[in-house]
């Protein structure tokens, strides 16, 4: 019920008549419905309200605030309610409130419930922006956001002018996106001294904090009463077949209440998926109906929202999750049961080989704190690991473990817009840096003097890894723009081929055939996107049907579809040319080539023994084409092209490359640039690029230059390609 709309929820109170003297809502300026009062008594129980009065007052007093307080104790949505009310009395002169959060789901889960607090309209007075939606209006005071949109937003407000106040939650989480944002906050500070800035996180990150910021006020919150805790005795390696082993045994004591098992990887969660649902079908008659789901926005997009998921009185959910929704279980008052695996599969990046490997590792003390409050005082969590196992303090900050290219790139265009240094809790790798801006000095996003190029700046404004936006603005000069578009939608997307369900492997194998293309997977991606597309006219097949038919995930798809109509807009709103699609023509194919070899020089490889084995040029590993490429699943028929172009390399997945297709070495050395070509290290294949770029009198004379001494005469027709070569070699 809204807006004092007559209602008969709760026939113990009593319901406004019209003529009464009602309270109004001050965002609104309409009466607060039955359902306000409700939830306000539900509000001022949380540990947060004791500290009401000592948090409005140093809000007004300084400039940053941080508040230290664990899960449940209601800081998420009772802090941006406050710090709005401060807005509204300075009649928003300052600016709106912004929330950011590391999890698109608890962005808007938090938006909702926020809204349903304040009696007011999702997407009026209370709103969110995560990635590719936004649900906001001229109206709104409060906004919830993901870290990266805000950083986006940056673009365009580089000093956050349209904010009075803030608020970075999950500063635990150490994200990429959080941990610029808290290094560039200190700088907008002193620009801005009527902005206000809280930071909420739980210890021990508060202490970093507090020393990183220097004198700034701390406010801590009680925590609320934490669950039963047990141990394992032992370390477990088999933490994975243990959880699920627990998770029926708990169904089997008919105890109430539902089950949250954090696993280390979303492969793990979906393995557990398929085991629990088969399992579910053999439980005894006797016992309720057990429903797992997967909690893992990768698979999902956005997930199911727990508050309106309530299991029923006959079934019990089973909450499949990782590392990475740690903070979303805050609506879940049904949780009884916290089944903690204590290990956490991370994707590392190695700036030397450009590639990601797969670790696993111990979570830290900060992440085992959360999960044990998950499940409420009268809980119980279940740690399969020794209470005196060694964990790190806290999380590991993203910005040391990923690629930070697209981060120097944001950074690069802030200096732009009049920013200083960003001042980083933790700094990034030096070599990890060094490499981040050796890459955009290879793409042509820098000038000279290390600042941005005009390239650069266009490069910036688009919503993709560098590389790939270099690619797309490269297929505006070879007229492939709609292809690139395709491409770098259905690349951005999660794998759209579904895991298929067991003795289906072949049938769907067969399915996936019939989009490959013989030019590579970058082609087969355009195919299936095509194919999709015309699915969705199809008079007599819905389109998720189709998906199905073909092992298709029909989420994927349509977040790729959602992507390639942002990236359009994009590119028409700095007015870069968009050519008609023309895919299948030989020139066509040619063209793309070129625009990927303009984004992805770096990422080359050539078969050197005709078996497979690829060898890469930029940093001399050895590594094979995925089993899902097309040149893996087909190459007894399709042949192994000789040299290709990835669009991804990870290290621990045998050391495959995924999304390749065929190059020829001709168009590489056209596109690349020269004193890239020139810095790779030595190797064979180098040796053949070399002769190819060579001219003839060009190589007589090196070879004439090494055997004897040179004279006059030979000097001088070497100077062409001598200088040339120097420069690469400084660069």
């Amino acid at each position: 019920p809204r807006r004092g709309e007559i209602t008969e929820e709760f026939p113990g109170e009593d319901v406004f008549g019209f003529g009464d003297d009602l309270e109004l809502n001050q965002f609104d300026g309409l009466p607060f419905s039955s359902r306000y009062y409700k939830l306000l008594k539900e509000r001022k129980s949380l540990p947060v309200w004791k500290v009401r009065s000592q948090f409005k007052d140093a809000l007004e007093e300084n400039q940053l605030i941080v508040v230290s307080g664990t899960a449940k104790t209601g800081r998420s949505t009772q802090i941006p309610q406050w710090c709005a009310e401060l807005c509204l009395s300075a009649q928003y002169q300052h600016g709106m409130v912004v929330c950011t959060q590391t999890n698109k789901q608890r962005a808007v889960d938090l938006a909702l419930r926020v809204a349903d607090e304040m009696d007011v309209n999702i997407g009026h007075e209370v709103g969110y922006t995560i990635p590719l939606e936004t649900c906001c209006s001229a109206d709104t005071v409060l906004r919830y956001c993901t870290d990266d949109m805000l950083l986006r937003e940056m673009m365009s407000d580089p000093f956050l002018e349209h904010y009075g106040v803030v608020i970075v939650d999950q500063a635990h989480e150490r994200t990429v996106g959080t941990d610029v944002l808290l290094g560039l906050l200190r700088d907008i500070l002193l620009q801005r001294p009527e902005l206000r800035v809280v930071v909420l996180s739980v210890p021990p990150m508060t202490d970093k904090l507090l020393k990183h910021y220097r004198s700034v006020p701390l406010i801590s919150l009680e925590a609320p009463g934490s669950a039963e805790v047990v141990h394992s005795y032992s370390s477990n390696k088999d933490y994975f077949y243990s959880a699920l082993r627990l998770v029926l045994e708990i169904h089997r004591t008919k105890e109430g209440g539902d089950v949250v098992v954090f696993l280390a990887s979303d492969e793990e969660v979906q393995c557990a998926y398929s085991i629990l649902q088969r399992e579910g079908t053999r439980l005894g008659g006797d016992l309720d109906q057990m429903v797992p789901i997967i909690m893992c926005s990768s698979y999902l997009g956005l997930l199911p929202n727990l508050a309106e998921q309530a299991g029923s009185a006959k079934s019990r959910r089973v909450f499949l999750s990782t590392h990475q929704e740690e903070d979303v279980w805050w609506p879940a008052e049904s949780v009884n049961f916290v089944i903690d695996t204590g290990v956490q599969r991370k994707m590392v990046y190695n700036p030397r080989v450009r590639a990601f490997s797969k670790v696993l590792r111990p979570i830290s003390q900060c992440q085992a704190d959360i999960r044990k409050q998950l499940s409420g005082p009268t809980g119980k969590c279940f740690c399969l690991y020794p209470e005196a196992s060694p964990s790190p303090a806290e999380t590991s900050p993203q910005i040391l473990e990923s690629n930070i290219t697209p981060t120097a790139l944001f950074l690069k265009r802030m200096e732009i817009a009049g920013l200083g240094q960003c001042n980083f809790i933790d700094r990034p790798d030096p070599e990890g840096l060094m490499q981040a801006l050796e890459e955009l000095d290879y793409l042509a996003a820098l000038d000279d003097d290390g600042n941005l190029s005009e390239i650069g700046i266009i490069m910036s404004e688009i919503p993709v890894d560098p590389q790939m936006a270099k690619a797309l603005l490269a297929s505006c000069e070879f007229d492939c723009v709609s292809e690139m578009l395709t491409i770098a939608a259905m690349l951005s997307a999660p794998s759209c081929f579904l895991e298929p369900p067991a003795g289906s492997a072949h049938e769907a194998l067969q399915c996936h055939r019939k989009f490959q293309h013989p030019e590579g997977d970058h082609f087969t991606l355009i195919n299936i996107y095509n194919a999709f597309k015309r699915s969705q006219r199809e008079e007599y097949l819905t389109t998720e049907k189709w998906c199905r038919e073909y092992f298709l995930d029909y989420s994927s798809l349509k977040t790729a579809d959602a992507i390639r109509t942002e990236l359009t807009d994009t590119l028409n709103r700095i007015e870069l040319p968009i050519s008609e699609p023309s895919f299948g023509t030989k020139t066509n194919t040619h063209n793309i080539k070129r625009a990927l070899l303009a984004g992805f020089f770096m990422q080359i490889a050539r078969d050197v023994d005709g078996s497979g084995n690829y060898f890469i040029l930029a940093h001399k590993h050895v590594a094979q084409v995925h089993p899902f490429s097309s040149y893996g699943a087909q190459s007894h028929k399709l042949g192994l092209p000789e040299w290709v172009v990835f669009n991804e390399y990870t290290l621990s997945d045998n050391n495959c490359m995924r999304t390749v297709s065929e190059i020829s070495p001709q168009v590489f050395i056209q596109m690349a640039p020269v004193y890239f070509f020139y810095n790779l290290p030595p190797s064979e294949s180098k040796d053949i690029l070399q002769s190819m770029l060579e001219p003839e009198g060009s190589r007589k004379c090196k070879e004439k230059k090494r055997a004897v001494a040179i004279s006059s005469d030979a000097n001088s027709s070497c100077t062409a390609l001598t200088p040339a070569y120097d420069r690469c070699v400084i660069q």
